[in-house]
């Protein structure tokens, strides 16, 4: 029989979570694709976009108003001249106004400020009659005009390789005229979970029995991370069976198991796995709920790469947290995204918890509140099989090791729900 894992192989949080960092900082994307604009949000981009002009190309008036000399505003009120007006958009002809002393001309938001004229007062303070405006505000020099290139010149790297595509990233690429883009492929991620208790969701549960959401909440959570799921058939607590379906899910580029990482006479995971010659680099970590997650890959044969696998825990909201916290950076990798910290916000708790110091705890909140009055409370929570209430929660609550009271009115650290 293969080697089992050390027992020892259980860390805190932070020393998993960084493992899974360390080990995902080496990995690769697989394969590139040209993709139509649209279709290339929330995928992550493979290519620099650059700038194919200057941005602003032109002196761009930031408010509606009048463009003029800001010294004509030395005494106040003073009374222009209106030469002329520019708008939006105006041909070369409607925007050749020239603005000497004494005088103004009507511009709108976004139009080209006028040779001659440095700065734009704000409509709000002019009073205009035929061709003269009073103004009652003074301006600095620059006020309101956004120079030629101030925001991005020629050549310049507006949006890197490794970014995940939103919508401002789009409006970018729309900007400089690219209605195709060069992302990376989605990793494949194959999904195994384990146990004699699961039925296929369609089929009637016996009373013993439930059905597999698990497979179906990490698909999920495998699209949003931008992965592509590849849901593999229920492997019973058999060993045969399982073998060969995770010699099918080691076929893609991530395995990820659920249940049988426990220590029951039937979690059979970790002694399959170890058949197949995997190192592992933790077999625990120090949280609740899912500390049970286990971490590890199995090298390949010839020139390939090694296929990195989670054993995930078998409880639901279990699986949810985990995914989180230690399998979506490896995917995140494996998608080509760059690397990023895992942050927490922070929201005033509004009601006590008390709970049992040992273990770091993210156990699922409501976030409420508005603007800058956050607060959260705990979701009415029957265990980390209680997938309805995590449905209901927006966040988890993050509860120190070492703390077993925190009074209502304390900040806490939460940590959104994707």
């Amino acid at each position: 029989m293969a080697a089992l894992p050390e027992p020892d192989l259980v860390l805190s949080f932070e020393e998993a979570r960084h493992v899974v960092e360390t080990h995902a900082a080496g990995v690769r994307p697989h394969g590139k694709e040209l993709v139509e604009l649209l279709d290339a949000a929330g995928q992550i981009l493979a290519e620099p976009v650059v700038a194919d002009r200057n941005f602003p190309p032109f002196r761009r008036a930031t408010r509606d108003g009048y463009a003029l000399r800001a010294a004509d505003l030395a005494h106040l009120p003073a009374t222009l001249e209106v030469v002329g007006e520019i708008k939006a958009g105006a041909s070369l002809v409607e925007s050749a106004v020239r603005v000497g002393p004494g005088q103004a001309a009507s511009i709108m938001t976004g139009a080209p400020a006028p040779e001659g004229a440095d700065a734009i007062v704000m409509v709000e303070y002019t009073s205009r009659e035929e061709n003269r405006v009073s103004i009652s505000k003074g301006v600095g020099s620059g006020d309101n005009v956004v120079p030629v290139g101030s925001e991005a010149k020629r050549g310049e790297r507006l949006l890197e390789p490794g970014i995940r595509l939103d919508h401002a990233a789009i409006a970018v690429a729309a900007s400089v005229g690219r209605s195709h883009l060069l992302v990376y492929s989605k990793p494949k991620v194959a999904v195994l979970s384990t146990g004699d208790e699961l039925v296929e969701i369609e089929v009637p549960p016996g009373p013993n029995q439930i059905r597999n959401s698990n497979s179906y909440s990490l698909a999920a959570q495998i699209k949003e991370a931008g992965g592509e799921p590849a849901l593999l058939p229920i492997a019973r607590d058999e060993s045969l069976r399982l073998r060969e379906l995770i010699a099918d899910g080691l076929e893609s580029d991530l395995l990820l198991l659920t249940g049988g990482v426990s220590m029951g006479k039937y979690d059979l995971v970790e002694q399959v796995l170890a058949e197949f010659g995997a190192e592992f680099f933790f077999t625990g970590a120090g949280i609740q709920p899912g500390k049970p997650i286990v971490f590890g890959r199995i090298p390949a044969g010839g020139d390939g790469d090694a296929t990195y696998f989670f054993g995930l825990p078998g409880n639901p909201v279990s699986t949810m947290v985990t995914f989180e916290l230690f399998a979506r950076p490896m995917l995140e990798a494996l998608a080509g995204m760059t690397a990023r910290k895992l942050v927490f916000l922070h929201a005033r708790l509004k009601t006590d918890i008390k709970t049992k110091t040992g273990l770091k705890r993210f156990l699922p909140a409501v976030v409420s509140g508005e603007f800058d009055h956050a607060e959260v409370e705990l979701a009415r929570w029957e265990g980390s099989g209680d997938v309805a209430s995590t449905a209901r929660a927006n966040a988890y609550i993050v509860i120190p090791p070492d703390r077993e009271r925190i009074p209502a009115g304390e900040w806490v650290a939460v940590l959104p729900r994707s």
